[in-house]
């Protein structure tokens, strides 16, 4: 019978042992999630920290800024007019010429 008991206990300890490690486990991805979450943050940070706070000269007068990398032009007001690394400002006819799409699909000019 204390062979039993003693069965009984261990069996029960190795029960509650498992039951804890699984939820220990469970919260592993949770603080995973956490850290990839910070992570992204620094580099969507670090990223607008690369881009120029004001905009490079020459802009107005119905000009585009085209950032010359990604082939995408954007208009007076934007949130990337003149302020993207490589770019130049030029009119959007000229701009459509060579290849360039506006931003988001939204042209500046009526047509």
């Amino acid at each position: 019978m204390k062979t039993q008991l003693r069965l009984l206990i261990v069996a029960a300890g190795l029960l509650f042992a498992s039951t804890g490690f699984a939820q220990t486990s469970a919260s592993m991805p949770a603080a995973s999630a956490a850290k990839a979450s910070a992570s992204g943050k620094a580099a969507a940070k670090s990223a607008s920290a690369s881009m120029p706070m004001t905009a490079a000269a020459g802009g107005g007068g119905g000009k585009v800024w085209v950032n010359e990398k990604s082939k995408t032009y954007h208009c007076e007001g934007s949130k990337y007019y003149g302020k993207t690394k490589v770019g130049e400002y030029m009119t959007e006819a000229d701009a459509k010429a060579k290849g360039n799409h506006p931003d988001h699909g939204k042209a500046c000019t009526a047509k």
